[in-house]
């Protein structure tokens, strides 16, 4: 009997694919981690900048991609997969108010939310499961978390230089033990056929998470706009945030419906794929905004090179996350997608004698030509249908 209820835990097969309203829940919390990202990028634009917020990035996406996972493989309706959600919802809270300092003392809030959390989550899940072959697998997950937790530790009593390898470290171990199905001494791998298991409800979660991060495009250039005085610049620069985010949007979701038929045919492959996909157009997203969030400061002058890198460079990882996720479903690469994967930085080298809210305009542009590219793709293929019958 105890086993049985245990058991229950697990989510079955013919379980509700629909997000519960405590998921979603979940993901309002990482509004305000997105756009505290951006932002921050915005105001530290360098290198160690770019790379410490990577890092940053990296762990709150991790967070979420792995609380999709605790969701589709057990049962969001239960009580203690619920406390967890809960609980994470909180972690994630923290997580997104150190991002604008989590490199001063206040990183032993980021770090320690971020071990508490996963490590916590595998130790709850093995004292409920005991007995239970699912067990094992929570103990797979947790072996990981600890020895990355060792870095994300360390990392607090380090200086910045130091604290970032070391939390770059830790980081590269969650996304490395991952992609080798979290291999552990004595229990192996987590075996393919539970990646198989991935249902509907995973693949919809992702879609909900990037419209959620698209929002990220309209909420920092709308905080920014009412911080500042409404000239025609602030207001055209808005106005292309707006269009950005639209046309983004349009290029996720093109052939949204055979992309989640083929991704639910290959479920092993498009489950293990997602996170890593999924976190370049979520790099992409916050690049972009925190693009916008400097032009809408300051829409004429000079452009400084790295404003160009993240007007540019986001929508290129977006579309380069797409079309990778694209290959991996499909198993065919879109040669129109890869063409404007290299205009885009081409196009961007054009621009920097421009003011920054004509190079913005630039950007949506060739973001334009990627939507045209896509909707033409799609009508010579209905044509060819048509013909053909």
């Amino acid at each position: 009997m105890p086993n049985k209820g245990r058991g229950t835990l697990v989510r079955s097969s013919d379980a509700p694919e629909r997000a519960t309203l405590l998921e979603l829940l979940f993901d309002v919390a990482y509004v305000a981690a997105l756009a505290l990202s951006s932002v921050r990028l915005a105001g530290n634009l360098t290198p160690v900048g770019a790379l410490q917020l990577l890092v940053l990035l990296m762990a709150i996406w991790w967070t979420w991609s792995i609380t999709a996972l605790l969701t589709d493989f057990y049962n969001p309706e239960r009580l203690p997969i619920q406390a967890m959600i809960a609980g994470k919802m909180l972690g994630t809270i923290l997580l997104a108010a150190a991002v604008p300092h989590a490199f001063t003392e206040i990183g032993v809030v980021f770090a320690g939310a971020y071990v508490v959390m996963h490590v916590g989550r595998g130790i709850v899940l093995m004292a409920v499961l005991r007995g239970h072959t699912a067990q094992i697998r929570a103990t797979r997950f947790l072996f990981w978390f600890v020895i990355s937790g060792f870095f994300w530790i360390g990392g607090i009593f380090a200086d910045d230089g130091v604290r970032l390898g070391l939390w770059a470290v830790a980081i590269t171990i969650d996304y490395v033990a991952a992609g080798f199905r979290y291999p552990t001494p004595r229990i192996g791998r987590v075996p393919v056929a539970q990646y198989n298991k991935a249902s509907k409800h995973l693949g919809e979660r992702y879609q909900q998470f990037v419209i959620l991060a698209l929002g990220d495009l309209l909420l920092v250039p709308t905080l920014r706009l009412g911080n500042n005085e409404f000239t025609v610049g602030r207001v055209g620069a808005f106005t292309l945030a707006l269009v950005t985010t639209l046309l983004l949007w349009q290029i996720y979701v093109f052939r949204a419906d055979a992309f989640l038929q083929s991704a639910l045919r290959g479920a092993a492959r498009a489950t293990r794929w997602a996170p890593y996909t999924h976190l370049l157009m979520v790099l992409g997203v916050v690049c972009s905004a925190a693009g916008f969030d400097l032009v809408i400061a300051r829409p004429e002058g000079t452009t400084p090179g790295g404003w160009i890198y993240v007007i540019f460079g986001g929508p290129m990882l977006f579309l380069i996350g797409r079309t990778i996720f694209e290959y991996v479903v499909f198993h065919t690469l879109s040669r129109s997608r890869l063409v404007w994967v290299a205009v885009l930085p081409l196009v961007g080298l054009t621009t920097v004698n421009l003011p920054p809210v004509l190079v913005t305009a630039v950007s949506s542009a060739t973001l334009l030509g990627v939507v045209v590219s896509d909707a033409l793709h799609t009508w010579r293929k209905t044509s060819g249908r048509a013909a053909g019958s």
